[in-house]
């Protein structure tokens, strides 16, 4: 068994800004550690998982190497980092490197996209597979969503019965279907197959329009809309349909649900990771995640859903609550920290209010999935969380609310719904 982590680029993960300026998306810390660890984790939970690969067109950069000798140290398993050359989406770049994901005799490996929160139920897709499929179907991981949120994502139509796959449309513009692709799959070695004939196909159009632009189109391949759309009702393709959390992580609102979410899990998989009361230290409420080298006043009080990153110093009085405070930043005494990222060494003067707006999904509906909200509407802001760049200053006494801040930002002012560059 190996894995396959697509972990995207610089270009996109525009709507992460202004964080992913600092860090490459995939190690943005979500409750507590990088948020592409927590598929690395269940990966290497899976008995008989010999290798993970991470792929994408990141340059090799020093962040990216330490975590992955760090992981590999943890884990104790093989990672390694294979760059692809230009973005040849999701399909194109394990067709490019089919021959590092066989070597070794692969039997399966999984696929699993890096933007995406999950308890990646990976062994039960494997023991459904083996229950269902043959060595040339393959498994898709799919959740159910409601009906007008179905539209934003892959739409699955399954047989109730065998949950053969008769049907997918990637992002239809009416009512296909409630299950919805997780992005998280299980593949056989034939599916290089059905990539390759995706591939011969393009090369084929392209040869006809020979004034079209060059070599790379033909290698640019999505699994979703040319793999996935031409398997379904050829019994090769089934759908595993989980319970379990999920949720799409593409904005930084996002990320504060994606860690509430894990947080919550972490009090069955990694209760060493909560915070909890003790005398003489911070008030907590809910799940916390604190970084053992952070200074937190007693009078503090943290939570729910608040992660701490590596030495931080929270003052006294300080208030934070549904907030990831990242390594190296500083409350002072009665700042309020609500629905906000705080970015890297950024600093919140005394009895300073710092808001943002939630962007959670609808708590009454089991099966509602966090909206991709547009940065602006009918010409404004759209309400959202608060996120400070790294290295913003904010002076003591004022307010920010739903406002975006660019890294290194001194502001002198209260500033409400606006981007400041």
């Amino acid at each position: 068994l190996k894995a396959v982590i697509l972990i995207g680029g610089p270009q996109k993960g525009t709507r992460f800004r202004p964080l992913s300026f600092e860090v490459p998306k995939p190690l943005f810390p979500v409750a507590g550690v990088p948020m592409v660890q927590h598929h690395i984790e269940a990966c290497a939970k899976v008995p008989g998982m010999k290798e993970i690969l991470l792929m994408g067109f990141y340059q090799p950069n020093e962040a990216l190497n330490r975590f992955l000798v760090s992981a590999q140290q943890e884990f104790k398993i093989p990672i390694r980092y294979l760059q692809e050359y230009a973005a040849l989406g999701t399909g194109g770049g394990i067709y490019h490197f089919r021959d590092q994901i066989l070597s070794g005799g692969a039997e399966a490996f999984f696929v699993l996209n890096a933007d995406v929160c999950s308890e990646f139920p990976l062994q039960e897709m494997l023991d459904f597979w083996q229950q269902h499929g043959d060595m040339h179907s393959f498994v898709i991981l799919g959740t159910t969503a409601n009906r007008t949120q179905a539209l934003n994502y892959g739409c699955i139509v399954a047989n109730a019965d065998t949950q053969e796959v008769q049907h997918y449309v990637e992002k239809p513009s009416t009512f296909v279907s409630e299950i919805i692709n997780c992005g998280i799959y299980l593949f056989m070695p034939a599916i290089f197959q059905h990539i390759g004939e995706v591939f011969q196909r393009n090369q084929e159009e392209l040869a006809l329009e020979e004034s079209s632009n060059g070599w790379q189109r033909a290698e640019v391949i999505r699994l979703e809309q040319d793999v996935f759309t031409a398997l379904a009702g050829s019994g090769k393709l089934y759908v595993y349909k989980t319970d379990g959390f999920w949720s799409q992580i593409k904005s930084a609102g996002s990320a504060i649900y994606a860690s509430r979410l894990y947080l919550n899990q972490y009090s069955k998989s990694h209760p060493e990771r909560l915070a909890q009361n003790k005398p003489g230290g911070p008030v907590i409420r809910g799940n916390v995640y604190i970084h053992p080298t952070a200074s937190i006043d007693s009078t503090a009080v943290l939570g729910p859903n608040v992660s701490i990153g590596e030495g931080v110093t929270v003052g006294a009085g300080v208030r934070v609550r549904e907030s990831i405070v990242l390594h190296g930043a500083s409350l002072h005494d009665h700042t309020c920290v609500l629905n906000t990222i705080v970015g890297w060494d950024s600093t919140i003067g005394r009895w300073a209010r710092v808001e943002g707006t939630p962007s959670d999904p609808n708590p009454n509906d089991p099966y509602a999935k966090i909206d991709s909200e547009t940065l602006f509407r009918d010409g404004r802001l759209t309400p959202s969380i608060t996120i400070l760049g790294c290295s913003v200053t904010i002076p003591a006494e004022v307010v920010i609310l739903n406002s975006i801040v660019l890294p290194h930002k001194e502001l002198s002012r209260s500033y409400k719904n606006q981007i400041i560059l």
